[in-house]
């Protein structure tokens, strides 16, 4: 080989092996940036879509199981994660601290929201939980958009999305209640919208989000699809399948105005000027329908889940709660609107597929009460239950508070279960206000029907870790909440003889579903009890985000890959 070949040879080697290094230098770092995206502490699905349904017992996945489909709620079960012992670990069980739980992953104690409506101490009037004055309606020139998340103490998940995304990932959220949606869109969401029925039947939001309704909210109210559900509400199957409920008719449903009984079928037309028109809708699974259709035009007209900015579309529907307050919790309505729902959901599920992308998608699903048995039903069946009358509890109350204080007024408010006092007349009559609440307690606490009470001094003094008090404790918020805490005996309800209600710390309350599904989310199921406050701190796992600023939940682990 001449001298030159040699040289030759030699820088080809040299460029071979420079070329063989190289290459394995890239895929070494292409190795190792595939081994940092796998072991990513974090999962970035393109969408959530936290669902709550309202006044949703736990036991109605398994009563209606048979009757399911299979793309509904079988599918979230089946490909994802079932929670079977999940509580509200607080109490009262309205919907307004039930949807503020869940966002922020606290109680009431913390984030403030106490119940629907709450008596104000420094007002001395009775506040709604999302009104708001300072803003205005948009949608409607009625006042029913004046409404703002103000009154929530703390951040809630879509919250923490926002800022984490630098305000990129939108949040939207979607419910026939205002504040099925405006508490868990929190106070930087894009939008909250909600449905305002009567005469108008239109998707409607406040000035705190906007001036003015997009195109695409515009062009659905302007559209048929709200009045296309006026029409007769029968069975969805043959009523003689709906074996999971009680008679068709029966002493312990409500009617509907103008109705002689209960029976299917229920006709809207002929009902609608009775029953505030639009309104009807809310209270028949169909509600829940226009619920979806609406969340499915967000998904278009928002582009949600179009990038890898993962965005959250927050649902609520809104008329499982109004379907179980006049029909009760073993009516074949309530049978019937939920096997409704799950052809709902399958419907939403199949969009998200198509939308987003199998796969590329993560859902909750949870509800924000549960709801009693219509008590005059379980009296009928030798359960103990019944009715109190708080106007007759006021007013042996009344002869109590003249004997002893020489006034009424000593008590200003009685509401959610709690009682308010005057402090400033505690303090004129010179007596203790401790030992006026315990006076007052006691004195309830010999009532029929009442089975326990506590004290403003209770909760504040004490640390409890388990039952009823423990419960109470995580509702009772030391600025807002009363000077006494009444509970009722099981299945003992302040409400009418027929429909079902909720409110108490017993289970039939507190029992509600928490699945999990799609991208991030292991296939499972546990037993082991889990709380409303855990699901905000998961979903921040799950993402990678931030807690919610008033978070007292823990994620659970077991449902995360």
């Amino acid at each position: 080989m001449t001298k030159n070949k040699h040289a030759a040879f030699l820088l080809s080697a040299l460029i071979c092996l420079s070329g063989l290094s190289l290459s394995a230098q890239r895929k070494s770092k292409n190795k190792s940036q595939e081994s940092a995206v796998a072991t990513a502490p974090f999962t970035s699905p393109k969408l959530v879509v936290g669902i709550v349904v309202d006044q949703m017992r736990y036991d109605y996945l398994t009563r209606f199981w048979s009757q399911y489909g299979d793309g509904g709620f079988k599918r979230l079960i089946k490909d994802g994660f079932n929670c079977q012992n999940n509580h509200f670990n607080y109490a009262p069980t309205y919907t307004a601290p039930g949807h503020t739980s869940v966002y922020t992953g606290t109680t009431p104690a913390t984030h403030g929201i106490i119940g629907n409506n709450w008596y104000d101490k420094d007002s001395g009037e009775s506040v709604y939980c999302v009104s708001d004055d300072t803003y205005n309606s948009v949608g409607t020139t009625s006042d029913a958009g004046k409404m703002s998340p103000f009154r929530n103490n703390v951040t809630t998940i879509t919250d923490q999305l926002r800022l984490h995304t630098e305000m990129r990932g939108k949040v939207i959220a979607v419910a026939l209640k205002d504040r099925g949606a405006v508490l868990p869109g929190g106070h930087s969401a894009n939008a909250a919208y909600w449905f305002h029925g009567k005469d108008e039947g239109n998707w409607i939001t406040s000035t705190y989000y906007m001036n003015e309704l997009p195109k695409w909210v515009a062009d659905f109210n302007a559209s048929d699809i709200a009045i296309s559900y006026k029409k007769p509400w029968n069975t969805l199957k043959n009523i003689n399948e709906y074996i999971q409920s009680g008679t068709d008719v029966n002493a312990y449903e409500g009617l509907f105005e103008g109705e002689m009984n209960s029976s299917f079928p229920h006709d809207l037309p002929a009902l609608w000027a009775a029953n505030d028109e639009y309104d009807l809708i809310k209270a028949t699974p169909y509600g829940n329908s226009l619920t979806v259709d609406f969340a499915i035009a967000s998904l278009e007209g928002e582009s949600l889940g179009a990038d890898a900015i993962t965005d959250f579309l927050a649902v609520s529907f809104s008329s499982t709660d109004y379907v179980g307050h006049k029909f009760g919790v073993n009516s074949k309505e309530i049978e019937d609107t939920y096997l409704r729902l799950d052809a709902d959901l399958e419907k939403l599920l199949n969009t998200l597929d198509v939308k987003v992308g199998v796969g590329e998608y993560t859902v909750f699903l949870t509800a924000d009460h549960a709801g009693v048995d219509v008590p005059s039903y379980l009296k009928d069946k030798k359960i103990p239950a019944g009715y109190v009358d708080f106007n007759l509890i006021k007013e042996k109350l009344n002869v109590f508070l003249n004997y002893n204080y020489g006034t009424v007024d000593i008590v200003k408010n009685i509401s959610n279960g709690q009682i308010f006092l005057d402090h400033k007349i505690v303090k004129n009559l010179d007596i203790d206000l401790e030992d006026v609440q315990k006076d007052i307690a006691n004195e309830l606490l010999s009532y029929d029907y009442i089975d326990r009470t506590y004290t403003a001094n209770q909760m504040k003094q004490n640390s409890y870790t388990s039952g009823i008090p423990y419960i109470l404790q995580n509702g009772y918020n030391q600025k807002r909440s009363g000077d006494v805490l009444i509970v009722l005996k099981p299945n003992f309800i302040s409400y009418s003889t027929t429909g079902s209600t909720h409110g108490s710390p017993y289970t039939y309350d507190t029992h509600v579903p928490l699945l999990f599904f799609g991208k991030g989310i292991q296939k499972g199921a546990m037993h082991q009890k889990t709380v409303i406050p855990d699901i905000a701190p998961t979903i921040a796992s799950l993402l990678g985000i931030a807690y919610p600023s008033g978070t007292t939940g823990e994620p659970i682990v077991e449902v995360l890959k």
